[in-house]
């Protein structure tokens, strides 16, 4: 099967307006010294949608994240957000305008509880210039938050390192959202997760993408992201290759796809290049 029998470079079966388009990302490239990570990559994420992306290690999704979270900058290209043309020169300058990501390690605080870490590093304090914490008001709201999105954990005072694999993750992906995020990126939400955890989770992110959450699921996973997503990308060698809709697409497809993709790779020599590139 050819690359193009297997769909690639597939558009999106409708065309996109600008209103319909969140985030906008036109022609970067990456490079980090010899290894070019990322060539020429185009990518639109629609408003409400959740969009899989999905490469061989090395393939640069995790390149093509941290530049859209602002931990990396283009060597060429822009990014769009809104219609508007965004420059980010660090994680913090992405928050600001709208743009967070849930990675892997959480980044939550074991020994702190559930309602401190929702406020990690935006706490509410009382008593002006003494900033003592607000916590009555922290825990009231985190509570209000976590049952507005669903997610039933049985105490906010509870400990972070005592929650479940799944309960942690709903806690990052809370604490990303509450602040009204405009763009949520991520990281294998459903890794190291049993059926029951994956649930949870699966729960969480439909819910947010039904209220008009915006979001990008970085997975290698292809059930995963049949089961959340609405529409798959394919990063390979440092460029889309794929992108459709899941109702146009099969997890047969993708798989086939995928097979015939690295074999190509095989025939031409590139799987040397392709996983020696994981740093980036």
């Amino acid at each position: 099967m050819s690359s193009t029998e297997a769909g690639a470079t597939a558009a999106p079966s409708a065309p996109l307006s600008t209103a319909d388009v969140i985030l906008d990302v036109q022609h970067v490239s990456k490079a980090f010294g010899a290894i070019v990570a990322l060539a020429d990559v185009s990518l639109q994420l629609r408003r409400g949608e959740v969009l899989g992306l999905v490469g061989d290690n090395g393939a640069g999704k995790s390149t093509l994240a941290k530049i859209i979270c602002g931990f990396h900058q283009p060597d060429s290209g822009k990014i769009l957000l809104e219609g508007k043309e965004i420059q980010l020169h660090s994680v913090q300058d992405a928050r600001r305008h709208g743009i967070d990501t849930v990675y892997q390690d959480l980044a939550l605080v074991p020994q702190l509880p559930v309602y401190a870490n929702l406020y990690l590093g935006r706490e509410s304090t009382v008593g002006g210039p003494l900033h003592l914490l607000a916590r009555s008001k922290m825990r009231r709201v985190a509570r209000e938050y976590l049952r507005s999105i669903k997610v039933n954990l049985p105490n906010v005072d509870a400990d972070v390192e005592t929650l479940s694999g799944g309960q942690r993750q709903a806690v990052a992906v809370a604490r990303a959202t509450r602040s009204q995020v405009k763009v949520l990126l991520l990281d294998e939400p459903l890794a190291a997760m049993g059926a029951r955890e994956s649930s949870l989770i699966i729960d969480l992110i439909k819910d947010l993408a039904s209220r008009g959450q915006s979001m990008i699921v970085v997975d290698h996973n292809y059930t995963h992201l049949f089961e959340l997503c609405d529409r798959l990308a394919v990063l390979q060698d440092g460029v889309i290759t794929f992108d459709k809709l899941i109702s146009e697409t099969s997890l047969q497809e993708m798989t086939d796809y995928m097979v015939s993709e690295y074999r190509n790779q095989l025939g031409t020599g590139r799987t040397e290049r392709v996983n020696g590139a994981n740093g980036p």
